[in-house]
């Protein structure tokens, strides 16, 4: 489906769909089984200027918001969803908090850095015993003297291995409310006390960077902190409110990836003397997939336009990741179904497109969060 999309922004689409042909899908298997993206594609993605999409012209980026981010992260996630989420989280967790929240220093310090690739980006908020209660993060923050000193363990850190800047959620207030007492930092990976931990070997996505990060002592200049203290939690939440139109986009991508292959395999494999795209209950199948995508590519770029408008998003993002993560899920199902028992051998990429699309309804706002961050602004609670 064409939208009516700009010149400029068409030409960005088109751009993204050569790049993600010719480089991603060819080797998006290899970067499955090896675990890693190969470093040259992360340097062609900066030439192109991908890592600097959402960041103005001024710092050196492209200066075209949500909308263009969304329409570039479905297209390079129909051809490698470990790639798509490493760009996502690069652009919309960490380069959009600066943007909005950053001092003038820090956005003249990072976004140059960011925008260009020579320095990719990272989010912790995820704790052992914190995941969708976020608020409920134990990382402290303390002050002494100037500075703060940071401790504490973060999971799940998409990028984390290969980060050069990591944007650090931490208690500066331990007296407060659970969601009032915490602080956003920036935190360069070569500062003393900041390592990686385990890297995390996963179901899906294999080829992203997940790894935990060990906060041991970390002194940290007051010029580090992000936004006002004690405000950290809501710069937080209206960051994920961007990562979840990132995640939907990627769920996007994974479903037509699944639709295409579905429906090549269904005009190609014969049983009963003809093509399975001949009979119904596959034609249902792939009629059922095909509107799941449209319907939630609408979601996503209605919930980009309004973030890119400067209004609240915080349902529209919600109502686009809860339905376009649940439809990737049934458009990967339903594909591997359509393969039968070839799907699930790896001779098809049909059984990686199954296993990328299931942590959709998982990060960023698991599938039930999404819904009760829809609910409570419908009741107003």
């Amino acid at each position: 489906m064409d939208f009516n999309f700009d010149e400029e922004l068409t030409m960005v689409r088109d751009m993204s769909r050569e790049f993600a042909e010719k480089e991603l899908l060819p080797r998006a298997t290899k970067f499955d089984r090896q675990e890693s993206i190969d470093p040259d594609v992360l340097e062609k993605m900066a030439e192109l200027g991908l890592f600097g999409l959402t960041i103005p012209e001024q710092y050196g980026g492209a200066g075209m918001g949500n909308l263009a981010l969304a329409v570039v992260l479905m297209e390079i996630n129909r051809a490698c969803a470990s790639t798509g989420v490493t760009l996502s989280v690069h652009n919309s967790l960490l380069g959009a908090p600066i943007r909005h929240f950053g001092s003038d220093e820090q956005k003249q310090e990072w976004l140059p850095k960011l925008a260009s690739g020579a320095c990719i980006g990272a989010y912790c908020l995820t704790e052992p015993n914190s995941g969708s209660d976020a608020a409920a993060l134990k990382t402290t923050a303390v002050k002494d003297g100037g500075d703060y000193v940071i401790n504490g363990t973060k999971v799940w850190v998409t990028n984390g291995g290969i980060a050069g800047l990591f944007v650090v959620y931490a208690r500066t207030d331990p007296e407060a409310s659970k969601a009032r007492g915490i602080s956003a930092f920036l935190v360069p990976s070569d500062t003393p006390g900041l390592s990686v931990g385990k890297h995390e070997p996963k179901t899906g996505i294999r080829g992203s960077s997940t790894t935990e990060i060990i906060l041991d002592n970390v002194r940290l200049p007051a010029s580090s902190l992000l936004g006002e203290e004690n405000r950290g939690f809501q710069i937080a939440m209206n960051t994920l409110d961007g990562g979840r139109i990132g995640i939907a986009s990627q769920s996007c991508g994974i479903a037509t990836a699944c639709l295409e292959a579905a429906v090549k395999y269904a005009n190609e494999r014969e049983q009963f003397g003809r093509t399975i795209g001949n009979f119904q209950a596959v034609q249902w199948k792939l009629s059922d997939m095909s509107t799941r995508i449209e319907a939630s590519k609408l979601l996503t770029f209605k919930a980009a336009k309004l973030r890119d408008d400067g209004e609240s998003c915080n349902k529209e993002a919600a109502q686009a990741k809860l339905f376009a993560s649940t439809s990737a899920n049934y458009c990967a199902d339903e594909c591997l179904q359509i393969h039968g028992g070839a799907g699930y051998t790896d001779d098809f990429h049909v059984e990686r497109l199954f296993r990328d699309a299931r942590i959709t309804e998982i990060y960023e706002g698991a599938t039930d969060i999404q819904r009760i961050v829809i609910a409570r602004q419908l009741l107003s609670v």
